[in-house]
């Protein structure tokens, strides 16, 4: 199989080169500029791509390539700061300019190039996305401009004989329209990838990984009935049969049916060994008078580990623990710049598992993106209710009560939540969104129902489109929309007599809305 190399110098984009290096069948990784060196020559890739990066090449002690790349042979690719590195460490020349460019341009194709095969011809413009105060002003040795915008007179360039590319835009956002092309020029008729990483061949692949690790070891598998630890615990029986055992803890905190739901498909339909725990008594205790997010994550997580604990033992023990880990945590957690890993850990996650419990890792899907983990469902027949069904955080509607949690909120939530969705879905709109839910705010406002006075809560909509949950964007609803899903929950939620839908982004590296 082909592979790509992508070095990270800091670009809140980069995990968006993977993707689109993804979808053209090549696969691809992402390492730190400080690890790069020992990735290339264990991966030996058959190219690398430089990504863009905040830092200024003119700065003392800013990132750079490791001259083991540069000297490979191997085709590279240097986008915005990494067209910059380029061209500083081969001998040309970067300057700090006045003439910035960011947001929408265009370039002039001035010299045919296989990086534009398809994409332009010469003196031909194709709109690209800038985002540089650097440029280059000088080139080294054996480049040749072979596109140029306004404010960066070479936007684009070449040295075709060492087969090394520079461009000064970002072909991997949404924003350069052909940008995909110009990438998959590079990785396919430049480097010569074949296109033949798909999603069958990592099943057919992940299933021997798995066997090979696990040997005759027992595996147990925490089952939220979310799409991550779902497709592992399908690809793990499928890879190992009876020698998995998955534990679902009902804390108290699932969405409607969630735990019917669950038990159903993976007990009855996929005839999983399941072990079904129901705590929720436990955890409402534990979370008495908390208000601190961070606090009731904790708390969730330490009361889940001891009862997975007990479980695993009362099921014999176990040698393997199986996790869902996707590959933006695996990104995060090795972040160059030491991004929002611990944060986002302790958002999603159970917190960790104690020493004490001395079990190995397998980690299936931790080379994926959630979508490709959406994919591999698919692969693997998992009902389109799962594998396409919204994100849910680990622990669940706790954190979509800001404040102490009752009983009587969970549930005022939890119908709530019941009546969006169901208008999400009869809409049509589901699968449109990436996330949708209901928050309880902490706060009650004075109204007016009927002929009498009521003091109730106030509950939020959230609604979002993304791909990957890493940037996401509200989604637009319509005002009648809106007018019906606020109705309905005011007529049937007993406790709540405001609804308010919240519009706001989600910028790179934040958590969820809460």
């Amino acid at each position: 199989m082909d592979r790509v190399l992508i070095v990270d110098f800091g670009s809140q984009v980069t995990q968006l080169i993977a993707r689109r290096v993804r979808e053209s069948g090549v696969y691809c990784e992402i390492v730190p500029f400080n690890a790069s060196e020992k990735a290339f020559a264990d991966m030996d890739p058959k190219a690398v791509i430089l990504s863009g990066g905040p830092n200024s090449v003119a700065d003392i002690d800013t990132p750079r390539a490791p001259e083991a790349i540069l000297n490979s042979g191997k085709p590279i690719l240097g986008i915005c700061y990494g067209q910059q590195t380029l061209c500083t460490q081969l001998g040309g020349e970067v300057e700090q300019s006045d003439e910035r460019e960011f947001g929408r341009a265009f370039l002039s194709i001035t010299s045919a190039s296989p990086l534009f095969d398809g994409v332009a011809a010469v003196g031909e413009q194709i709109q690209v996305w800038m985002s540089h105060g650097d440029r280059v002003n000088k080139l080294p040795d054996g480049f040749a401009i072979i596109g140029t915008s306004e404010n960066a007179p070479y936007a684009a360039i070449a040295n075709e004989a060492q087969r090394i590319y520079g461009v000064q835009f970002h072909p991997e956002v949404v924003h350069t329209p052909q940008g995909a092309k110009i990438l998959s020029n590079f990785t396919h008729k430049i480097a010569g990838c074949s296109g033949d990483w798909t999603m069958a061949a990592f099943r057919d692949n992940a299933i021997a990984a798995i066997r090979a690790q696990v040997g005759t070891g027992r595996v147990i598998c925490g089952l939220s009935g979310g799409v991550d630890s779902s497709v592992v615990a399908v690809l793990l029986h499928e890879a190992i049969g009876e020698q998995l055992t998955c534990v679902y803890v009902d804390t108290g905190m699932m969405r409607a049916g969630e735990s019917e739901q669950v038990v159903g498909l993976f007990r009855d339909h996929f005839n999983i060994k399941l072990v079904h725990k129901d705590c929720r008594d436990l955890f409402l205790g534990k979370l008495e008078g908390v208000d601190d997010p961070e606090k009731k994550r904790k708390i969730i997580g330490a009361t889940f580990i001891d009862v997975f604990e007990a479980e695993a033992n009362a099921a014999g023990g176990a040698d393997f623990l199986a996790q869902g880990t996707l590959y933006p945590d695996v990104i995060e957690s090795v972040s160059f710049t030491g991004g929002p890993s611990v944060t986002i850990k302790s958002h999603h996650n159970v917190g960790g598992l104690p020493e004490r419990m001395n079990m190995q890792l397998v980690e299936p899907v931790r080379e994926l993106f959630k979508d490709e983990v959406r994919a591999l469902g698919q692969e693997l027949g998992l009902p389109e209710a799962f594998v396409g069904r919204h994100p849910f955080p680990g622990p669940g509607l706790a954190i979509r009560i800001p404040g102490a949690i009752t009983g009587e909120k969970l549930e005022i939530l939890r119908k709530a939540d019941t009546v969006y969705l169901d208008e999400i879905r009869k809409s049509g709109l589901y699968d449109e969104i990436w996330q949708a839910f209901a928050v309880l705010l902490p706060v009650r406002s004075v109204g007016v129902m009927g002929d009498g006075r009521t003091y109730d809560y106030v509950c939020a909509l959230r609604a979002v489109t993304s791909t990957d949950g890493m940037t996401a964007d509200y989604y637009p609803f319509e005002h009648s929309f809106l007018s019906r899903v606020s109705t309905r929950i005011i007529n049937e939620v007993r406790g709540i007599n405001r609804v308010v839908y919240d519009i706001t982004s989600k910028p790179p590296g934040t958590i969820e809305w809460e």
